[in-house]
């Protein structure tokens, strides 16, 4: 009787080389993904600095942003001066609501004012601007 060489089946394995590669690509790419995953809402402004910032405590808040580009916004939201206390006054119920004015540095200050002039005639007396510490 004759035999014939069979050749012998080899085990399969996992390389575990390429794997790790693999994981670690995955890793640097959620780490680098999560990072810039949250936008900013709104619009982008450069806040002036104060040395004498104080952080906010939680509270009902608003923010109004204003942009170097005639921009305005509420809250992430364009919207325009003339609407600006109507919608406050929605959002306002019965609690106190304390206004953030979010304001880049390049604005006029006579625009600011304004805004300023036209929360306070519409009756919200809690106005803040924003700022970051030096």
């Amino acid at each position: 009787m004759r035999s014939w060489n069979e050749p012998k089946k080899n085990k399969a394995h996992i390389e575990l080389i390429p794997m790790i590669d693999v994981m670690m690509f995955l890793l640097v790419f959620f780490v680098l993904i999560s990072l810039n995953v949250i936008p900013a809402q709104g619009l982008k402004t450069q806040l002036p600095g104060a040395a004498s910032a104080q952080q906010l405590k939680p509270q009902k808040k608003a923010i109004v942003t204003l942009g170097e580009n005639d921009g305005l916004q509420l809250d992430g939201q364009a919207i325009a001066l003339q609407d600006l206390v109507n919608t406050l006054k929605q959002q306002q119920h019965d609690e106190p609501l304390t206004i953030i004015l979010n304001s880049d540095k390049g604005v006029a200050v006579e625009r600011l004012v304004a805004v300023m002039d036209n929360l306070r005639q519409g009756g919200f007396t809690s106005v803040s601007i924003a700022t970051r510490k030096l």
